[in-house]
């Protein structure tokens, strides 16, 4: 999706050759204004990256720089990142006040110590923390993504909570030897999205997340597993972490989700092998739940004897005899009555059979609702970055949901919170 030339944010009657990368991932963002404060932090080169993120996302990006970061990278720099000229400071132009007016959020990022401190004490002294100070008084929202030494975060605790208390929103750095570290970028233009999407609706909430396959060992190296990567539950996981979620994922090993860091945003995080190591710890995360996604692709056999050691190949055919696994899901369901509960279902089937499985499954492990998705349909189901979802629920709606597994994950709770308001109802 292009860039129209009549759009506002182009002085010049032209199109700048950056505006192709708009819209690449999604159009989650288009039409929407996304004003980037930048700050004289070393990881000031990373926002660059943001931008393009945000950009490919279907943002418009205006950069807001102050003079130190303005030092470290040439605002010339981020021109030929977005296509529009940086604001380097406070002029007759009042940038700060039309920017704050038109865009749909500011995100700060770098934020350093000093400019976390002077938007927590009210303060604007330079053009990125006048336009903090501008959007919070209108009501826009203010993301803030620190980055400064280990020492310097320590003392920041206490001006994040006064931020958030103002309703700032603050992505927690990555914390690595004595740095706390600008967050992996495709993760912080994620919960910006999500965030200027859905706010923070679910908070409160707690949630219980399985993902991944489970493997069941045939002997010391051969296992019996599918192909799932987990990157549907891992999205449901972090798409309710952004949201407000208190999270806890269950996962068996992943195929996905190399960004740096991402368990840390998380209230939870266990990592199992086989099903049975699946239960016990579902069993233990799913006390207290609101809502759980079953999202792992769990065996549904395992060998019923391990072999010692491993079979040798050169003495004919190896004889395996299979026994079903434990129900994961049905256990958990047995634990949290209350909670919304909500199975997934990966079949060899499209359309109306596709359906008809899903309304199979709902009934016999009592799910208050079934994702099912197809595993031979291009573009859905396992190993694929896209996904094509219907959700089935047990007041009768089914509910078609397709694209990036970032999305459907966002479609599939907002549907689980309207379930979940109507299950509390009664």
């Amino acid at each position: 999706m292009g860039v129209s030339m009549a759009e506002p944010w182009y002085p010049w009657g032209e199109v700048h050759p950056s505006s192709v990368i708009r819209s690449a991932r999604g159009s989650t963002l288009y039409g929407r204004c996304v004003a980037l404060g930048v700050t004289g932090s070393a990881a000031v080169y990373r926002s660059l990256d943001l931008a393009r993120e945000l950009m490919r996302l279907g943002a418009v990006v205006r950069v807001v720089m102050t003079e130190a970061a303005a030092r470290l990278v040439s605002p010339s720099l981020f021109e030929w990142a977005t296509g529009l000229p940086a604001v380097t400071g406070i002029g007759g132009g009042v940038e700060h006040v039309s920017l704050a007016r038109a865009c749909s959020g500011v995100v700060v990022a770098p934020a350093t110590l000093d400019t976390l401190a002077e938007i927590a004490s009210l303060r604007a002294g330079d053009a990125v923390s006048a336009l903090a100070q501008e959007a919070l008084g209108l009501g826009k929202p203010l993301l803030l993504v620190p980055a400064m030494h280990l020492g310097m975060w320590r003392r920041a605790s206490r001006l994040v909570e006064a931020l958030e208390r103002d309703g700032a929103y603050v992505l927690r750095p990555r914390i690595e030897g004595e740095q706390a570290k600008y967050p992996d970028t495709v993760l912080a233009a994620w919960w910006v999205e999500a965030l200027l999407a859905r706010g923070r609706d679910l908070s409160g909430l707690r949630v219980l997340v399985t993902a991944g396959p489970t493997l069941e060992y045939i002997d010391q190296v051969r296992v019996v597993t599918n192909p799932s990567s987990g990157l549907m539950g891992v999205s449901l996981a972090l798409e309710a972490a952004w949201r407000g979620a208190r999270v806890r994922l269950v996962h068996g090993p992943l195929r996905c989700c190399q960004w740096s860091g991402w368990r840390g945003y998380l209230d939870s995080v266990a990592a199992v092998e086989t099903t049975e190591e699946m239960l016990a710890a579902v069993e233990a995360a799913a006390r207290g739940v609101d809502m759980a996604f079953y999202a792992a692709a769990v065996a549904d056999y395992r060998p019923r004897r391990r072999l010692a050691g491993k079979a040798p190949t050169v003495s004919g055919p190896l004889v395996l005899e299979l026994e079903p696994t434990p129900k994961v899901a049905a256990a958990a369901v047995r634990l949290e009555p209350g909670a919304l509960h909500v199975g997934f279902a990966a079949e060899p089937l499209t359309g109306e059979e596709l359906v008809a499985k899903a309304r199979e499954k709902l009934g016999r492990y009592g799910f208050d609702a079934v994702a099912a998705n197809s595993t031979v349909e291009p573009g859905s189901g396992f190993a694929s970055e896209t996904n094509h979802v219907y959700l089935v629920d047990k007041w009768g709606h089914v509910q078609e949901m397709k694209g990036h597994k970032r999305l459907v994950a966002r479609s599939l709770l907002d549907a689980a919170a309207r379930l979940y308001a109507k299950k509390r109802e009664g």
